[in-house]
């Protein structure tokens, strides 16, 4: 048949030959085929290998498995172990014949059913059989042995509550001297201490057994039947020192004890091969695991020094992995390899590059902060195009966490701009901006090095965008070189140039909309500064007034007749933007990092197009449902009326000259006005159509029980005229608006007009629930709703853990009938610590089609490791959510 197979040549033919030899199995079956049963079992796992459905065979594996010989038993058990897993309901009908096994004369049969127990059994066949399988452990026979303690570890992994069971016979296992059970020995008490932590208690006692072993194996010989590589049972020695590192964590007596064996163990091996290597580095482990002294440490540190010069990649990989695991433990002694870590930057694999770049990361403080910097930036040049983007952003971190002054971090983000710009991220543009804008010693260097830069672009947006920027704000320090630095030499720049540098940069073709969208807001700013270049600038407004990219057109429209008719209003729309409050966002940005859940569903600044932050959903900002991206909001940015605190705005407002706040409150639509001011009624075809024309939204209607609004008592001149093209002023008469419907109570009352509109009705409050409670991991949800959509329900959910063990690749999935809609947001993290040390949380959102019809109800199920090895899957139904949800 495997003949036949390999000679066929397309998928087809080899699914004939299988076709054909399956239907003579099932043939061979059905007769009762007893001589040829385990040929044909044999044929079944081969098929089963090549992806075909073998279910109708399973059977006679079993009848292999019952019968008397050792051969047929060979093959029944080895076909239980391919053909069925543990999930098979087939499998509790082999019970019996397994139990009968354990207790058969013969070693190897004894073998057969330990082997096939510990690769396959389910928890209800591990307890029916956990009491042979203990007796096995005290065997005579070491073969029997060693395998009874292989299967002891399976059977704990599905039953937990049987380790304290097999604590004495694995204790004994590990006084035996043959090495294969003491290696299945040492995994059986791994096992043991990982499950169940009392067990370290009882196995601390067996340190000292433990260091003579270890002592034994480095000090022996050469033994030809466990040698490897030279090295005496490199396997066991692994295993032996997992052990102690686990009973030495937390334990400083334990750790004290071994602490010779360990040095022994570090100072003695051969690194030459990888043999001795893996007992280097399951050493190394063992001694940042324990309680060590300093002595130790550094010992361990210079080993993973000496990896990190090997030839072998996977070596140098590993020990860059460990050395990002132990540098907060001994940053010093790391530091030493600062020069070889650095070099490992620079080689020719890119996993290798990545692991040392997080490690120079980790090793960067203010002390080498300006070596290290420069050493990354120097490779910033050659560095290929897929790390170029890990090393600009790794750069721009620590650049921002540790530069000593703002001086030096301008000039290091220029140079980052100028040789990796197209990596540069938003967020590090804002933080740029933010720290230009509280500097103004620095913002005389800061336009005229970005300009010098931008004169050999080379497309790098992020570079355009903050010289584009740093010109519309500060383009007349350029020019008159004001606040030279001390050693800085003068540029000399006329106001011609910096306008033809802007035309180019606006011109040329790698430029994105999004910063020719900048330079038509820095053109505007410098119409005011730049008198002799102001016609030069109303044509350069004017080019983009067909353009196919609609933010561009109604740009170039709305700048074009702000120029062109609206002289009162131009110096203060063009005015510098206030200083940003660099405090509030930098305490934004650290309680935004934490959590990439989070940071996406809080309100986040975005770059408006001089580059001002506006926070989205603002107290002091009117927002329209409809509004869309916040470069929609540009003009409002431009003069900072949308502030990032409540009472910008206001203020803001308040400022505006007595001659133009009228025109500018029209034109803009979305500022809001003091809260003591009433509103003002917009004409039908004026505002609205403004507001459309801005892509501000329709403002937000009023509440019902509002007094109406009332008529300007004046005619003004609309400024909508102007931008619309008209010939000369227009007057608006403005039309009230419709009184609201009031009640028959409220018409005879002579002060209902001057009653203040009812407050916003107040979010409603739910108690919190305990969804789950289960072998101390606890998850409670907290709810909160909008009061304008009270369909959507927003669930908080935290998760908290009373054991002592962590739960580790922690995942919650829930469900919810048909009639509902579940958004689940990504968790803050994979692991929840164990003794209610942290929490992990995670945000839900439901949309109840039926709300007021049918309540909440939710299927959760909750998978996640115990100790890093035991899975465990839960799940159930929430049914006591809150009336009103």
């Amino acid at each position: 048949m495997i003949r036949n197979v390999r000679a066929c040549k397309t998928a087809a033919e080899e699914r004939g030959v299988i076709a054909k030899e399956c239907a003579n199995l099932r043939t061979a079956f059905k007769e009762n085929d007893i001589e040829y049963r385990h040929r044909n079992v044999a044929k079944l796992m081969f098929i089963h290998m090549l992806g075909y459905p073998t279910h109708f065979g399973q059977m006679e594996c079993l009848k292999l498995i019952a019968s008397p010989g050792f051969p047929e038993k060979r093959i029944g058990y080895l076909g239980l172990m391919v053909l069925l897993d543990e999930r098979q309901e087939v499998l509790m009908l082999v019970t019996n014949s397994l139990k009968n096994d354990l207790n058969h004369t013969n070693q190897f049969i004894c073998g057969l059913a330990l082997c096939a127990l510990g690769n396959i059994c389910s928890s209800e066949m591990a307890r029916d059989l956990a009491p042979e399988v203990e007796r096995l452990l005290n065997s005579n026979n070491s073969y029997i042995r060693k395998k009874a303690a292989l299967c002891s570890v399976r059977i704990i992994r599905k039953v937990p509550d049987l380790a304290e069971y097999l604590l004495g016979p694995a204790s004994g296992l590990l006084q035996d001297k043959h090495h294969g059970v003491l290696l299945s020995g040492t995994k059986l008490a791994i096992q043991l201490c990982e499950t169940h932590p009392p067990a370290l208690d009882y196995f601390r006692k067996q340190v000292p057994t433990l260091v003579r072993i270890l002592k034994n194996l480095v000090v022996s010989g050469y033994a030809p039947e466990y040698d490897v590589g030279g090295i005496t049972d490199p396997f066991l020695q692994i295993r032996v020192l997992r052990l102690l590192r686990l009973l030495g964590k937390g334990d400083p007596d334990a750790s004290d004890i071994m602490s010779d064996i360990l040095a022994q163990v570090a100072t003695n091996t051969e690194a030459n091969k990888n043999t001795g290597n893996a007992i280097l580095y399951e050493c190394v482990h063992t001694i940042f695991g324990v309680e060590a002294i300093g002595g130790l440490r550094v010992l361990a540190i210079n080993i993973l020094g000496r990896f990190l010069a090997n030839r072998d990649n996977n070596i140098r990989y590993v020990a860059l992995h460990t050395l990002i695991k132990v540098v907060a433990i001994d940053t010093q002694a790391v530091q030493r390899h600062r020069n070889t870590i650095v070099e490992c930057v620079k080689d020719s694999d890119i996993s290798i590059r990545r692991r040392a770049l997080e490690l120079v990361c980790a090793l960067v403080n203010d002390g080498n902060l300006k070596a290290l910097t420069r050493e990354l930036l120097d490779y910033l040049r050659a560095a290929d195009s897929d790390f170029k983007a890990d090393l600009t952003a790794k750069i721009c971190a620590l650049v921002q966490r540790h530069a000593p002054s703002k001086l030096y971090h301008v000039e290091i983000m220029l140079r980052v701009m100028v040789e990796a710009g197209e990596y540069v991220t938003d967020d590090v543009i804002r933080f740029l901006v933010v720290l230009i804008s509280n500097a103004p010693e620095l913002q005389g260097f800061a336009v005229r090095s970005f300009f010098q830069a931008l004169r050999s672009w080379r497309g790098q947006e992020s570079l355009g965008v903050v010289t584009v920027w740093c010109l519309g704000e500060y383009g007349e320090m350029l020019v008159n070189n004001t606040g030279l630095l001390q050693g800085e030499t003068p540029l000399q720049v006329a106001e011609g140039e910096v306008v033809q540098v802007l035309e180019s940069t606006m011109k040329d073709a790698r430029a994105t909309p999004t910063l020719k969208a900048y330079v038509l807001v820095a053109l505007l700013k410098l119409s005011c500064r730049f008198a002799s270049c102001s016609e030069r600038i109303k044509w350069l407004e004017e080019q983009h007034r067909h353009s196919l990219v609609l933010e561009l057109q109604q740009r170039s429209v709305e700048f074009s007749a702000v120029l062109a008719r609206h002289d009162k209003i131009k110096a203060t729309l063009a005015d510098k933007m206030p200083a940003l409050d660099e405090v509030a966002y930098r305490s934004r940005r650290a309680d935004l990092a934490p959590d990439a859940a989070a940071r996406a569903a809080a309100p986040t600044g975005q770059p408006s197009a001089n580059g001002a932050l506006g926070t989205a959903g603002a107290p002091g900002a009117v927002r329209a449902a409809a509004v869309a991206p916040a470069q929609a909001q540009v003009l409002a940015d431009l003069l900072d009326l949308t502030a990032d605190d409540s009472a910008a705005a206001p203020t803001t407002a308040a400022a505006v000259p007595a001659a133009a706040a009228g025109g500018l409150l029209d034109l803009l639509g979305g500022v809001s006005a003091p809260a003591a001011a009433a509103p003002a009624a917009p004409a039908p075809g004026g505002a609205d159509l403004l507001l459309d024309l801005l892509s501000l939204g329709d403002a937000p209607a009023p509440p019902a029980a509002a007094a109406a609004p009332a008529p300007m008592a004046a005619a003004s001149v609309d400024p909508l005229a102007g931008l619309m093209g008209a010939a000369g002023p227009t007057l608006i008469t403005p039309t009230p608006a419709p009184a609201p419907f009031a009640p028959a109570a409220a018409a005879v009352d002579p002060f209902g007009s001057f009653a203040a509109a009812p407050a916003a009705a107040a979010a409603p409050s739910f108690p919190s629930i305990v969804a789950l409670e289960s072998r101390g991991l606890r998850i409670a949800f907290d709810f909160s709703k909008d009061p304008g959509a009270p369909q959507t329900t927003t669930i908080a959910a935290t998760y908290t853990n009373s054991s002592p063990t962590p739960l580790t690749d922690f995942v919650f999935q829930a469900a919810v009938p048909k009639f509902m809609q579940l958004q689940l947001e990504a968790a803050s993290g994979a692991v929840v610590p164990a003794g209610n040390s942290g929490s992990v949380t995670q945000t839900m959102r439901i949309t109840n089609t039926l709300h007021g019809q049918k309540p909440l109800v939710m299927k959760l199920r909750v998978s996640y490791k115990v100790g890093g090895v035991q899975d465990v899957l839960e799940q159930g139904q929430v049914n006591n959510f809150p009336p009103g949800l």
